[in-house]
């Protein structure tokens, strides 16, 4: 690697997916104030992450609904105003989309 690029604080870190608790070591300078254990014995910082490879449905290939921020009842109460204002549009948005099911 190329001298002087790298930050400084460039070391071993331990990635723990908290959806289904797998953890992995990686070399990474993010900021952590937590630490934990890792096989070999030594002590690490720790990052927790909500999604990785292990539970990402890229990589695993099952489906797994996750909305921790609550997008999806964002969405929801913004569309429900919408749906207020325009009736008509929802209505003709039904009826175009009627035919389709119905072959």
């Amino acid at each position: 690697m190329k001298k002087g690029i790298h930050p400084d604080d460039y070391r071993f870190v331990i990635f723990r997916d908290i959806s289904n608790d797998t953890s992995f070591l990686t070399k990474s300078c993010a900021p952590s104030k937590e630490t934990a254990k890792w096989e070999d014995g030594s002590e690490y910082p720790l990052i927790k992450v909500e999604i990785s490879n292990t539970s990402h449905p890229f990589f695993t290939g099952k489906m797994k609904f996750v909305d921790t921020a609550g997008r999806i009842d964002k969405f929801n109460k913004r569309f429900e105003k919408f749906a207020k204002k325009h009736p008509q549009k929802q209505e003709e948005e039904e009826e175009t989309a009627a035919p389709d099911a119905a072959e």
